[in-house]
Parts: structure tokens; C-alpha cells; sequence
């Protein structure tokens, strides 16, 4: 599904980005963890093709980046949440469900569904300006969706919102890997970082370490210390 090889990136004379190298296959949950910083961000707008690699390659579904080719398989959930506020929620998810291509019966089946999902049935006549942070971030995550993507990018998803809405997010991320939906999730949250499959360390602009939460505990204790010892060798 995800393909990095020998990836760097740098704006003007800023590294951001040094010679990162990872795959990810496809029906699995995989964290990106690091601090503010460190990259994760950029990562992520090179995968969904926002902008050109300084150096080496970055594949996503068979289609070398930057590329619109992919586009319609790909849900992307950024940090800050892009929504039309003078809409209402059904109008957001039916304009950008029309960005996707969906129409008629299929794109009205879909934003039912994706307002279900995401507990926003009974809201979804409001306008998104009486919307509190929680309900625009569940919002955001409907819109990624409303498309059915194989592959989800979400950049810190769950930021700004309660420890219940975090934990509806995370059932709902674990219903869709099971559905065969890749996941990509950036995160400095380490409770959040346990329920991932797989593991991506980044710190500095640089891949550190990998692995399933268990195994970088076994190595280093804790997912936390990883950085720590990292940071000192």
C-alpha cells in the first residue's frame, strides 16, 4: 500500500525529512510517533502527493508521488479541520462527496452511512459554526470516509478531543482495519500508539526504530524511552 524509499525532504536550506525507508501492506494500522516536529506532517502531505520528494521515492498504491492517480482510494483526515462552517454537515459531507465523483443514490447511501458511523445523525441538519471541536473533528473523519478509501492518512485525529470521543475514534479505526482499510496515524500520544499493529519512530527528521508496540517495549522498556535512548546514542 505504502512504499518510502531513501525519501528525503527540504525546504530551501531546512532539512525536514532525511532518508526515511519503510513499507506498509495492506489491513494494517500503523503509527507514526514522534514528537511536535519531528516531521510527521510532512510526512504525510508527500504521501497524499501534495508535494515533490527532494530526494528518493514515495509509492502509495502502486502510484509514484505526487499523483492524482490514487486519489479516490486515499482518505485524508489533517490536523486542522477544513469545512465549509456556513454548511451544514450533510451539505459538507454532499459537497465533498461530489469532489470524489459520488452521485445520486450512492452519494446520499453514503453520507447516511459515514453520519452514522460517526454519531452525527441527529446534528447533521446544523450548521458547522454551533458545532463544538469534537463534533468537527468527527466531521472531518466522516469526510475522509465518505468515499470508502483503502487507505486512511490521518494526521493526529484525535487531538483536542475527550478521553470517550478518543476511544469511539480508535473502535472505529479497529472496525475499518478489520474491513481490510490501511491505516496511517500520526500521534505523540503513547496510549494511542499501543493500539497500532506496527510502529514508525521518527525524531529529528529521521526513522529511529520500528516495530510492534511489544517489541519496541521489550528493547527499550517503554515506547517513551525508545526516544530517550535514541536521542542520547
Amino acid at each position: 500500500m505504502i512504499d518510502v524509499t531513501d525519501y528525503s525532504q527540504q525546504f530551501g536550506k531546512i532539512k525536514v525529512l532525511t532518508d526515511v525507508q519503510f513499507t506498509i501492506g495492506r489491513g494494517e494500522i500503523v503509527g507514526l510517533i514522534g514528537p511536535s516536529g519531528s516531521g510527521k506532517t510532512t510526512l504525510i502531505k508527500s504521501l497524499i502527493g501534495l508535494q515533490q520528494p527532494t530526494k528518493g521515492t514515495v509509492t502509495v498504491l502502486g502510484a509514484k508521488q505526487p499523483s492524482l492517480e490514487q486519489a479516490e482510494q486515499i482518505g485524508y483526515m489533517a490536523q486542522a479541520d477544513a469545512l465549509y462552517e456556513d454548511l451544514t454537515a450533510r451539505g459538507n459531507l454532499r459537497y465533498f462527496g461530489k469532489l470524489y465523483g459520488l452521485k445520486k443514490d450512492r452519494l446520499r447511501a453514503r453520507i447516511e452511512t459515514v453520519l452514522q458511523f460517526v454519531d452525527l445523525k441527529n446534528d447533521a441538519a446544523r450548521p458547522i459554526h454551533q458545532f463544538s471541536g469534537g463534533m468537527k473533528r468527527r466531521l472531518s473523519l466522516a469526510i475522509a470516509l465518505i468515499h470508502e478509501p483503502s487507505l486512511l492518512l490521518l494526521d493526529e485525529p484525535t487531538v483536542g478531543i475527550d478521553p470517550a470521543l478518543k476511544k469511539t475514534f480508535w473502535h472505529e479505526f479497529e472496525q475499518l482495519r478489520r474491513s481490510g482499510v490501511t491505516i496511517l496515524v500520526t500521534t505523540h500520544v503513547m496510549d494511542e500508539a499501543e493500539r497500532c499493529d506496527r510502529l514508525l519512530l521518527i525524531q529529528h527528521g529521521r526513522l529511529i526504530d520500528a516495530g510492534t508496540p511489544a517489541e519496541l517495549v521489550q528493547r527499550f522498556g517503554s515506547i517513551d524511552e525508545a526516544f530517550i535512548q535514541k536521542e542520547r546514542a
